[in-house]
């Protein structure tokens, strides 16, 4: 499967569960034209994540997923050796270590007749590829996530930029590996710091914002298609409204998708204040927050 221009693309996403814009199916469309990486911005929860998930089964492929955090580095990120292994080994083969270092007549010569072998321990069975030489090196094409990179430090934004450039890993003992299949890279930001604008340069760049109401509705009632119409437009309806107040942390998609879970449990066919009350554990995650939109309820509730 491939995208063929940018209404397949919406197609296939879409065959995939993922309710998108024409403009999100343009940059996918392009990005995979053009095998650029994918820099996806947005506030938590709008569905960054879940794009490279349809992307992955929209085309068939593996998605390999790079979780990224303050300290992340290339041996997690990249490869790391398996020391206990390489012990184990070396255990194992001390005879014939003792048979290299048999003739030496001091000891820089036994450190140089050991030095000479250790490309056998420095090999392709003790290497352990980790998420980016996995997708680099995997036998068929596969889509990298690479998810919330603004997390990571910028040292190791830097180490990613010969990735993103080249589609290439250099390791020091085995030298540089190009990618066997250029794999399709989406990189999601929550905007905790800014990325910089050598990664930017690298990257195709789509924001992905907080749905409108015929979006967030269709996304609702595609995911929950139990829920109510009437519920689903009055929820949708309050959503709205509870993101125009000045909250901490507005409410995305995924409260919206909780939200709707819970109103299905307590099998309402339509929405009160009561229930908003009652409920806002779900769309509120801080305590401010749901104390102002409880001072807004019949702002929130007002469907007349």
């Amino acid at each position: 499967m491939r995208f063929t221009d940018v209404e397949n693309t919406r197609t296939i996403l879409e065959g995939a569960g993922y309710v998108c814009t024409t403009e999100i199916a343009t940059v996918v469309f392009l990005a995979a034209a053009a095998d650029k990486p994918v820099l996806v911005e947005g506030p938590a929860g709008v569905g960054k994540t879940e794009l490279a998930k349809a992307v992955a089964c929209g085309l068939g492929r593996e998605l390999i997923r790079l979780q990224c955090y303050e300290g992340l580095d290339e041996a997690k990120a990249l490869y790391e050796w398996e020391y206990a292994k390489q012990l184990l080994y070396t255990q194992i083969v001390r005879d014939k270590i003792s048979n290299v270092v048999a003739d030496a007549r001091t000891l820089s010569e036994a450190v140089d007749g050991i030095a000479a072998q250790a490309d056998a321990f420095f090999s392709e069975r003790f290497l352990l590829p980790r998420p980016l030489l996995q997708a680099i090196s995997a036998p068929e094409p596969v889509v990298l996530l690479v998810d919330e990179i603004d997390k990571a430090d910028p040292e190791f934004e830097a180490f990613l930029l010969e990735l993103l450039s080249d589609f290439q890993v250099t390791i020091p003992e085995l030298g540089t590996r190009r990618a066997t299949h250029i794999p399709f890279v989406l990189l999601t930001s929550n905007s905790f710091r800014d990325m910089s604008d050598a990664l930017k340069r690298r990257c195709l760049h789509l924001y992905i914002d907080y749905p409108g109401p015929e979006i967030e509705r269709e996304i609702v009632c595609r995911r929950l298609p139990q829920l109510p119409g009437r519920l689903a437009d009055q929820m949708i309806a309050a959503m709205a409204r509870i993101r125009c107040l000045d909250l901490k942390k507005k409410p995305s998609i995924s409260e919206t998708l909780d939200w709707a879970s819970a109103l299905i449990s307590l099998q309402l066919e339509s929405l009160s204040p009561e229930a908003v009350m009652a409920t806002l554990n779900v769309i509120c995650k801080y305590r401010e927050d749901a104390e102002q939109v409880r001072r807004e309820i019949d702002q929130v509730v007002n469907f007349q």
